[in-house]
């Protein structure tokens, strides 16, 4: 029972603790000058009469109790009305007003009104019995008389009843319309002369009364001389009993003890629960009062600081800028388990100091789940032609690419909720991989940017930092996702190739779950801890090998090679994009400038030699610079290049075709070899001297080279009648083979005809034909294997100018990639084992 529902002259009412108890069938209003009362509600939760009603019941109990207190035990019939109750049980002396709803209960009522006053109250075993009968009533109750009677305006009844004795239902004599019992008086045995235990016993029990009564503030002196002037433990037990606050069963327990000493002893055990109940009451609100001292105290501080920064003009900005986050978050769109997150991190944020340091980082954190694009995509160009239109017009050739960019468009067209594939362009430096990612998100209608990888080696730059970190930053993916202001952008991963590990982390191991498709839907960023979908961005890696990419990495992309280009195809380019925007960067204008086809030409064959495009851009742009300060000097344009001037404007040409001899020596043989760079012309020379047998390599080859070297000389050895050589020629000889360009390694199986072909002709005196370049694996059984790299050879063989080249038969499959321009300059020739070189090579 709830102290506020309490009359202030009720001495014992604040033993109990908490909120009152509900009961179905009465409800138990406090009387003013009653030393045991207790307020209960029986048919509707709790509900207080209003003040005028209470008192006119009220002004009879100090009397009643009085004369209960003093004369002896009233006689009442042995069949007695019962009155159900739910969560109450009435002890001796009380007095409580009830209210009574139930049809049934309100027709006992009356008959005991209309007979001798007296009922028979009984606790049901289930509160929620709506309509108790014999079987749901507890036998032992409390035979009470009915001091006062009011109706309520909504029907119900309020009488004023007080415990006159405990009683045992013998049995019930009707069920309608109302309950109706035999019942009998429990007789309690007196206690004539108390013991030592038991005096304890009851000094125990007041003292523990007065304890309880004190952790809760209440005031002891008038409480305690009713308790100390009760000198029976059976009274003194129902007195305590009656305002504790235990459970119906607790409760029925001690009623139904019809020893005193053992009733004091039951209560007894019921106060010290009571006591550690109250005693932990008082500790939890002795901390929350000094918490909010303490809260109170920095909110006046706070309050403080604020008027002081106004007047310092410094303006108040915290609760705006807890708005401003709120705001911010709403608009942002976050998915349900992200938003969960924020607004846990909200809540701390408001609950911090402003210029505490950590605030300043959960500030941050916020800002940055407020300003990621969740749910912001840009619309897709999905007008094929269109987008056709686009890359045609930003790069020359790629045909490949550019079908498998419209591939994409199109499936994108049919399946709107297609994953974006990963793309990974490898080739040598200078042939557009990155400015081709450019190209593909103009195609598309997407925002771009780039991330540079080589050389990067720190995990972190990947998946970001954690937060514990000072500093701590979001990955480089989710920092260029918030940049772009979009979910679905095109990004490019530059020289995927060159990255690297340390301490710090694998990054590739990173990459695989931004890059894998099944994974990158909940990619996980260290920083934000919760899942982002990057299965919208399209990622386009570059590369210019693909060895140094790990194996599972490697897996996820999508290969596309871009070789190289061919003469023609760097002449195109250089007048339609080189050209126009090297005159335009050093101050001309394309009329200004005359650059014959001749002049690209020679700058081609001359003064570059790569498969990309940046040296020869490079030149150009030194010939517009020196047409820039011959205008700059005040010369009249248009300047023209012609051929001869253009040894004056980029100096001495830098490749001459010295190897372009119109024969070559014995022992000589023109290979070909794949670099990063693109194809290149690699030069064999093999001599024999007067020996026994040795065989010296130099020019700094790699293992492999070795290998094929070593072949080469024994299928020579073996087979020296068949390819016109002398069969003891070890005996008598040392060959020396070298491959020029000494400072850098060279390595690979591609050489093994050149070696086979440089070495024959070394031993039978004759010259390989000088327009003939060759590839290929050889094997000691005289097979000629496929080797890789097939369009960038025979692109280095037409830059040399050279009419004939010599591939292993099974790479014929590689020349539907060989553009067919470059296939009109050169004769291709196939050849499946070594027998098929000669006529080839030898042929005058």
């Amino acid at each position: 029972m709830s102290d506020d529902t309490l009359s202030p002259h009720s001495p014992l009412s604040p033993l109990s603790s908490g909120s009152d108890n509900e009961s179905d069938d009465t409800s138990a209003q406090s009387a003013d000058s009653a030393p045991v009362q207790k307020a209960q509600n029986a048919d509707s939760p709790i509900q207080r009469a209003d003040s005028a009603t209470e008192h006119e019941l009220e002004d009879e109990v100090p009397q009643a109790l009085q004369d209960d207190m003093e004369g002896a035990l009233p006689e009442f019939p042995s069949e007695l009305p019962v009155l159900p109750v739910r969560d109450i049980v009435v002890f001796n002396y009380m007095i409580l007003p009830l209210f009574v709803g139930r049809e049934k209960s309100v027709q006992a009522v009356d008959a005991a009104l209309n007979g001798s006053r007296y009922l028979m109250i009984t606790t049901q075993k289930e509160e929620s019995t709506e309509d108790p009968g014999p079987d749901d009533l507890h036998t032992t109750g409390t035979v009470v008389m009915i001091m006062r009677m009011l109706k309520m305006p909504d029907g119900r009844l309020k009488v004023l009843v007080q415990g006159i004795s405990r009683a045992v239902v013998r049995r019930f004599v009707s069920e309608t319309p109302f309950l109706m019992a035999e019942v009998e008086a429990v007789h309690e045995p007196e206690v004539e002369m108390l013991n030592v235990e038991q005096e304890a016993m009851m000094r125990a029990a007041r003292e523990q009364s007065e304890r309880i009564l004190s952790l809760r503030g209440v005031a002891t002196s008038d409480i305690m001389a009713v308790l100390n002037s009760v000198n029976d433990p059976g009274r003194l037990a129902d007195l305590i009993a009656a305002n504790l606050r235990m459970k119906v069963q607790e409760a029925q327990k001690i009623l139904e003890c019809t020893d005193p000493l053992e009733r004091l002893h039951l209560v007894n055990t019921q106060l010290v629960k009571e006591t550690e109940v109250a005693a932990m009451q008082a500790k939890i609100q002795t901390m929350a009062r000094e918490g909010m001292d303490k809260a109170q105290k920095d909110y006046y501080l706070r309050e403080q600081l604020k008027a002081i920064r106004r007047e310092l003009g410094e303006g108040d900005s915290g609760d705006d800028d807890l708005e401003d986050l709120a705001r911010m978050l709403d608009k942002a769109g976050l998915p349900k388990d992200v938003r969960k997150e924020a607004d846990k991190q909200l809540r701390r944020l408001a609950s911090m100091h402003p210029d505490a340091s950590e605030a300043s980082v959960v500030r941050t954190y916020l800002e940055w789940f407020g300003e990621l694009p969740w749910k912001k995509m840009s619309r897709d160009r999905l007008d094929i032609p269109v987008a056709e239109a686009i890359l045609n017009e930003d790069h020359y050739g790629l045909a490949k690419v550019k079908d498998r960019i419209l591939e994409y468009l199109s499936v994108r067209k049919l399946n709107p909720k297609s994953k974006g594939p990963i793309l990974c362009f490898a080739g040598p430096p200078g042939v557009g991989k990155t400015s081709l990612g450019r190209s593909i998100a103009r195609a598309l209608g997407r925002k771009f940017s780039r991330v540079s990888l080589g050389g990067m080696r720190d995990e972190a730059e990947i998946r970001g930092h954690r937060r514990t970190y000072i500093g701590a930053m979001p990955g480089r993916i989710i920092q260029i996702i918030k940049q772009l202001g979009t979910r679905n952008p095109v990004i490019m991963l530059d020289e995927i190739d060159k990255l690297g590990s340390d301490f710090r982390g694998d990054p590739s191991s990173a990459l695989l779950e931004v890059l894998d498709p099944e994974q990158n839907f909940s990619f996980s960023d260290h920083y934000l801890n919760v899942p982002f979908d990057l299965s919208k961005v399209m990622f386009i890696c570059t590369a210019n090998q693909l060895d140094t990419i790990p194996a599972p990495l490697r897996d996820r992309m999508e290969i596309i090679q871009i070789p190289g280009y061919t003469m023609q195809e760097k002449a195109s380019i250089a007048r339609k994009y080189l050209i126009p925007r090297q005159t335009e960067e050093n101050g001309l204008t394309v009329e200004e400038t005359v650059i014959p086809d001749s002049v690209i030409t020679k700058v081609i064959q001359e003064y570059t030699r790569e498969a990309g495009l940046r040296n020869l851009e490079r030149e150009i742009g030194t010939i517009c610079r020196k047409l820039a300060r011959k205008k700059a000097e005040g010369a009249k344009g248009p300047f023209k290049v012609s051929v001869k001037n253009l040894q004056g404007l980029l100096g001495v040409p830098r490749y001459l075709e010295e190897e372009g001899d119109k024969e070559l020596m014995p022992g000589v043989a023109m290979g070909l070899a794949w670099t990063p760079f693109g194809g290149e012309i690699l030069h064999i020379e093999v001599t024999t001297m007067t020996g026994k047998g040795k065989l010296t390599l130099t020019g700094q080859l790699g293992e492999v080279m070795k290998e094929s070297a070593q072949a080469a000389l024994s299928y020579a050895r073996a087979h020296a009648g068949e390819l016109g050589v002398d069969p003891d020629f070890l005996e008598k000889l040392d060959i020396h083979i070298h491959v020029p360009a000494g400072a850098t390694p060279k390595d690979g199986p591609s050489a093994g005809v050149t070696l086979m072909i440089a070495l024959i002709s070394a031993l039978t005196g004759k010259s390989v034909n000088s327009d003939l370049c060759m590839t290929g694996e050889i094997t000691l059984r005289g097979r000629v294997l496929p080797v890789g790299g097939i369009k960038e050879k025979i692109l280095a063989g037409v830059a040399r100018g050279l009419g004939h080249v010599i591939i292993p038969r099974q790479n014929v499959k590689d020349l539907e990639d060989v553009p067919a321009e470059l296939l009109r300059k050169i004769t291709v020739h196939t050849a499946e084992r070594i027998e098929d070189l000669l006529p080839l090579a030898f042929s005058k």
